[in-house]
C-alpha cells in the first residue's frame, strides 16, 4: 500500500476494484479547514477594527465629558457670581425709598434750572446796560479830548440801540436824552482835521522848495539896435549893450520896489521859518486851538509876502492856498453828554433797587443718601 501511494497513478491503470474515496475525502477536508481558518481571521481582523473603533470613540466621549465637565465648572462658578450679586442688590423697601430719591432730585433741579435761566437773563441785560452806560463816558471822553464828532455819533447812537432793545418803559427819560444828545452831535459842524493836517503837509513840501523869482524889467527905450546891419559897426555896441543890460540896468520910471534876491543861508532860513508856521498850524489843527491856527497862518502868510516875489506862480499859487485853509474852522462848541449819562445812570439805579430789595435766597435742599 506505501507503494501505491508514492506513486500514485490514474484511475485508468489503477487495479479495478481498488477504493478512491478516502483521498478525496482527506483533501475536501483540508479545503474545508482552510476555509474556516480563512474565515476566523477574517472574524478577527473585524474584531480587532471594531475595538480600535469602539476605542476612539470611547476616547472621544471621554473629551466631549472633559469638555462638558468645563463648562459646568465655568457655569457654577457664574452661578456663584451672581448670587453674590444678588445678595449685594438693595431689597424693595430700599429701591422704592430711592426712586421717590430721584423723583424729589429732579424737581429741585428742574426748580434750579428755571431760576438759573431767569438770572442769566437778568444778568445779560445787565451786561447790555453797562455797556450802554460804557459807551456813553467813551463818547464824553472822545468829545472832551479829541474832539472827535464821528466817533462820538457812533458810541452815542449804540447807547440808544442797547436801550431800544431792552423794550422797558422806564428808560424813556434816558432815550430822550440821547435822542436830544444825537440831535446835538449831528448839528455841529463837520470837522476834517485830518484832511487839513495832510493839506499843511502837503503846503509844507511845497514852501521846502520855493524859490525867489528873478525881477524882470521891460524895456521902453526908442533905441532898436537889432535892425542895425551886420557890416555896421554900431551892431558890435548892440551887443555889448544887451549883455551888460542883463547885470545893470537904471529905471527911472519904476512904480514900485525891487527887493533883493535870496540866495543861500538866507533863503533856507526863510524857508524854515516858513515850514515851521505851516507845521504849527498842523498842530494847531489838530489840537482845535482856532487863535495858534490862525495865527500860525498869518505868520506864514507874511513871510511869504516879506521874503519872495508876488510874480512868481509857486509863490502865488501858496499864497491863494494860504487864503483859503485860514478861514477853515479847526474847533467847535462840544455838546455835553452829562445829563444822558446821568439819565442812563439813573435808569439803572431804579433798575436795580427792587432787585437788591427783593432778592431771593438760594434753595437748601437736604437729601440722606441711601445705604445699600
Amino acid at each position: 500500500m506505501s507503494e501505491e501511494a508514492s506513486f500514485p497513478q490514474d484511475d485508468k491503470q489503477r487495479l479495478p476494484g481498488t477504493p478512491a474515496a478516502p483521498a478525496r475525502r482527506g483533501n475536501g477536508l483540508a479545503l474545508l479547514a482552510l476555509l474556516l481558518g480563512a474565515a476566523g481571521a477574517a472574524a478577527a481582523g473585524f474584531g480587532l477594527w471594531q475595538m480600535h473603533n469602539l476605542e476612539a470613540r470611547a476616547q472621544q466621549q471621554l473629551g466631549q465629558l472633559e469638555d462638558a465637565r468645563s463648562q459646568v465648572q465655568a457655569l457654577s462658578q457664574r452661578e456663584q457670581g451672581l448670587a453674590a450679586q444678588l445678595t449685594q442688590l438693595p431689597t424693595a423697601d430700599e429701591l422704592e425709598a430711592r426712586r421717590r430719591l430721584l423723583a424729589q432730585l429732579q424737581g429741585d433741579q428742574q426748580q434750579l434750572s428755571k431760576r438759573l435761566e431767569t438770572v442769566l437773563g437778568a444778568s445779560r441785560q445787565d451786561w447790555r446796560l453797562a455797556e450802554a452806560e460804557h459807551l456813553l463816558r467813551l463818547a464824553s471822553l472822545r468829545l472832551s479830548a479829541l474832539q472827535d464828532v464821528n466817533s462820538a455819533t457812533v458810541l452815542v447812537r449804540g447807547a440808544d440801540d442797547i436801550l431800544r432793545d431792552q423794550d422797558d418803559p422806564a428808560s424813556f427819560a434816558a432815550r430822550e436824552q440821547l435822542a436830544k444828545s444825537l440831535l446835538a452831535l449831528r448839528s455841529l459842524a463837520e470837522l476834517d482835521r485830518t484832511g487839513l493836517f495832510l493839506q499843511l503837509g502837503a503846503l509844507r513840501a511845497q514852501a521846502a522848495q520855493l524859490n525867489a523869482l528873478a525881477p524882470a524889467f521891460a524895456s521902453q527905450g526908442d533905441g532898436d539896435f537889432s535892425l542895425t546891419a551886420e557890416g555896421d559897426g554900431s551892431s558890435r555896441w548892440a551887443q555889448w549893450w544887451d549883455a551888460l543890460s542883463r547885470y545893470i540896468r537904471i529905471d527911472f520910471d519904476a512904480d514900485q520896489n525891487i527887493r533883493p534876491l535870496l540866495a543861500g543861508q538866507s533863503l533856507t532860513q526863510v524857508r524854515l521859518a516858513l515850514t515851521l508856521a505851516l507845521e504849527q498850524a498842523q498842530w494847531a489843527a489838530l489840537n482845535g486851538q482856532s487863535a495858534v491856527y490862525r495865527q500860525a497862518l498869518e505868520q506864514a502868510r507874511s513871510v511869504l509876502d516879506t521874503s519872495f516875489n508876488a510874480d512868481n506862480p509857486d509863490s502865488q499859487a501858496l499864497r491863494a492856498r494860504l487864503d483859503e485853509l485860514i478861514d477853515r474852522p479847526v474847533a467847535v462848541a462840544m455838546p455835553d453828554l452829562g445829563p444822558a449819562l446821568t439819565a442812563v445812570q439813573a435808569y439803572l439805579l431804579r433798575r436795580q433797587a427792587p432787585r437788591q430789595a427783593t432778592e431771593p435766597a438760594a434753595p437748601a435742599a437736604t437729601v440722606e443718601e441711601a445705604q445699600p
